[in-house]
């Protein structure tokens, strides 16, 4: 039988919430009590996937086949405080055939990760003031462009962190983002025995935005894993997003060396540039992303989202030892109301002289009214120094209010 799994600080918050209601007097108490109920939001989300993996070495092609269903309950503020409750659960409906990463067996076919599972997503409590929100519990947690730190949403069951997160604007333009957490919730499932990191984590960000075209972005992410120690490094840097008329540019620089335990050492670095603009109604994009290599070892972001960054066939989860180039060319546009779009991507190695192999990426997805929506995507990895050749293929629609 499928068992929910209930955070450790859960009656803690419960105590706190009872603290609270015993300093108010009965009046003021049902009164806000009652506004906070109303003023909350309860919302349902359903994500049916079908995801086919053809990859050489295998002897069979997985075929995945998976619901998601979310329930999400945002209260109301009372007294500044609003609770938010997420539940997801992830279930098989049709075709199994793959190896959902869990760790327990079905390895004769290629991983799709979205094991079955159900579980808080989200259980917190969250104080706002002027300029200040303050959220302590599980959360979901995406800072920037999620290259360093993301909840990894494209998988059935998404990534969250638990710890205690500040956004601070102490002026209009500027926004500090300070978030200790000591647990994150991989996208593996409450199960799998690769569920979660542990360890001392500190993200710190500063983001100014100076119009609605124009943001700049500083950051240190400190991670300190407790069992995967080469994990375990420091990162700090800057990005930057702005629009100039038709003409669009981000671009990213930061730095990485080893911290705690890491039995390596090193000092890589992460350079990343794009350029977009438009022709009609046709969207052009070519972008650079590079992530170095020192002493054999080479920049990771292991809580980033990860699908997002390098190909869709997900071949460069862990960056090689040698680092990575990514050169690619992005088209995209619409049709009849589908939103079209194709990438392409050539890599090869930063230390060395290995192409590691190209991909290309195709995606359509069309809104069918505020409820429905669809999306198919497809992968199509060559592999050269690097991996083996890889195809995917996701059919999805999603239905929630």
């Amino acid at each position: 039988m499928r068992t929910l799994k209930v955070p450790a600080s859960l009656p803690l918050s419960i105590a706190s919430c009872a603290l609270l209601s015993l300093t108010l007097s009965p009046p003021t108490l049902a009164e806000d009590f009652g506004q906070a109920m109303r003023d909350s939001k309860l919302n349902l989300m359903l994500r049916y996937r079908f995801e086919t993996v053809d990859q050489d070495g295998f002897s069979k092609d997985a075929d995945a086949s998976t619901l998601k269903t979310r329930v999400s309950l945002t209260t109301g503020r009372f007294y500044n405080v609003s609770a938010t409750v997420e539940i997801d659960d992830v279930t098989t409906i049709g075709p199994d055939d793959y190896n959902d990463g869990s760790g327990f067996g079905k390895t004769e076919y290629p991983v799709v990760a979205d094991p079955e599972g159900t579980d808080f997503n989200q259980l917190s409590l969250s104080y706002h003031s002027d300029g200040f929100t303050g959220t302590l519990g599980r959360q979901r947690i995406n800072l920037n462009d999620q290259r360093f730190l993301g909840g990894a949403a494209w998988r059935q069951n998404e990534q969250t962190y638990e710890g205690l997160r500040l956004k601070i604007s102490p002026r209009q333009k500027l926004e500090l983002d300070l978030t200790y957490f000591d647990r994150v919730n991989r996208f593996f499932g409450p199960d799998s025995t690769r569920n979660s990191f542990n360890g001392d984590f500190f993200a710190l960000n500063a983001a100014y935005k100076y119009d609605e075209q124009h943001r700049v972005a500083a950051y240190l992410y400190d991670l300190d894993f407790d069992k995967a120690v080469s994990s375990s490094s420091t990162s700090y840097g800057f990005i930057y997003d702005g629009q100039y008329d038709n003409f669009g540019i981000k671009a990213a620089l930061a730095l990485q060396e080893d911290r705690g335990d890491n039995p390596d050492n090193y000092r890589a670095e992460y350079v990343m540039l794009e350029a977009a603009t438009r022709a009609g109604p046709v969207g052009l994009a070519a972008g650079y992303e590079q992530l170095g290599s020192d002493n054999g070892v080479s920049f990771q972001t292991p809580l980033g989202t990860l699908h997002k960054w390098q190909g869709f066939a997900d071949k460069f989860l862990t960056t090689p030892a040698d680092g990575i180039k990514d050169l690619y060319f992005k088209v995209s546009g619409d049709a009849l109301g589908v939103k079209l779009a194709a990438i392409y991507h050539e890599f090869s190695a930063e230390r060395g002289s290995s192409d590691y192999g190209s991909e290309l990426d195709l995606v359509a997805s069309y809104v069918f009214n505020e409820w429905f929506s669809g999306t198919l995507k497809y992968a199509d990895y060559n592999a050269d120094d690097f991996a083996t050749d890889t195809e995917k293929f996701w059919a999805m629609v999603t239905f929630q209010f």
